[in-house]
Order: structure tokens, then sequence, then C-alpha cells
């Protein structure tokens, strides 16, 4: 039986090497989906069976780190390999502890792939060699730590809020997206400074961006 994957990156360059790559090897994988966006992972995770989802980190509308958070919350054996540009033990982490079992920089994806869709599909987790030394069991301990990082003490809704504030959107327009109350927003928008210690939206971007909830 074919292993079914979707893989979800906002540039169409990124999805057309992994799909070649994976052509290419000869192994019972079939691409069952592709998405540009987190939201349109978590729109067509129920329509179809889908062995492992392929995400790059840092997406538009809704980042990587967040739809694994919701994928893993409505099926906890979701499979799941990080895309990212970053090779730094943090992301490494973030990954982890959101419930991803691979993570592949995108220097080493098209290469190892196939390597890592099979081993994450066997039950095992998987890094790509350039973050190797980072192990898994070192960033489960870290996350088991006494001290929260800033970024978990945010709720699922207000880290969309924040990710869609990085994204330039005006209050009506996030509030459109999420189909909330544009007064929702406006105390989402308090609430996040309060609890960051920031004052100006300027330094919620920088925070969103540094934490990889959004990029440029």
């Amino acid at each position: 039986m074919s292993i079914c994957v979707l893989i979800a990156d906002d540039h169409p360059l990124v999805r057309d090497g992994l799909r070649l790559s994976i052509e290419r090897s000869g192994k019972n994988i079939q691409i069952a989906a592709e998405a540009a966006d987190g939201l349109e992972v978590l729109q067509m995770a129920p329509i179809q069976p889908i062995d492992i989802f392929i995400l790059d980190i840092t997406m538009p509308r809704l980042n990587g780190i967040d739809v694994v958070r919701e994928l893993i919350r409505k099926n906890p054996a979701a499979k799941i390999i990080m895309l990212s540009l970053h090779n730094s033990k943090a992301f490494v982490e973030k990954a982890i502890e959101a419930g991803a079992k691979g993570y592949l920089t995108k220097e080493s994806a098209s290469r190892k792939i196939v390597e890592a869709i099979c081993e994450v599909h066997a039950g095992h987790f998987y890094l790509s060699p350039d973050v190797s030394g980072l192990v898994v069991q070192k960033a489960l301990g870290s996350i088991r730590g006494t001290r929260p990082a800033a970024k978990s003490v945010l709720t699922a809704q207000e880290r969309k809020v924040l990710q869609l504030i990085a994204e330039s959107r005006t209050t009506k327009e996030i509030a459109c997206e999420l189909g909330l109350a544009v007064n929702t927003i406006h105390s989402h928008r308090k609430n996040l400074m309060n609890k960051l210690n920031i004052h100006k939206e300027t330094e919620l971007v920088r925070f969103a961006l540094r934490e990889g909830i959004a990029k440029l």
C-alpha cells in the first residue's frame, strides 16, 4: 500500500522539487495533496487519509507549528515532518514540542525527503544530517524544563491573531479571517502586548518573525 503524503509550502518551486525527488525515488509514495498555506492543510486533512504531512515551518495565514498543534489535537497519531530554512536548536525544539516526528532543512530536503518519509512512517524520529547533533532526546528534555518559552503562554487564537498582525492585516481583515468581532481582535491585541510585555506593534511583528510564527 502506498504511503500517502501531503506537501505544504508557499513556494511552488519547493513543492515541485520535493515532488520530483519522491517520484524519481521509485518508492511506493503517493503525493495525495499539496497546499500553499497552513489553513489549506487543515481544510484538506479531513478529506482523505494522509499518512505523512510535510509542512513548511513558516507559512502564510497559519504557520507550520500551529498547524502541527491542530493536527495533533485532532489526531494524536498524525505523523508530521517539518521543513525549515533554519537549523537552530530552538526551531528543532519548537517542532518536536508541537508534535512533529521529523525535521528537514530545505538545504537537504530534496536529497533526504524520501528517507525521512520512510523513517517517520515506520514510527521513528528523523532529523536531517545538518541538525543531527541536536538529538531529539535533548530537545524533549529541554521541553520538560520548568521555564516556559514566551510563545507557550499564548493561546492558539492569540497566535493566529499575532501571525495575521505580522502579515500586515488590518483589524477588520483579521476579524473577517477568523470569524470574530472587531472588538475581540482589539482584546487579543491588548492581551498579546500584556503577556509578552511588548508596547509597540512593530515589536509584536519582530517577535512573530523571531519565533517563526510568521515570515517576511
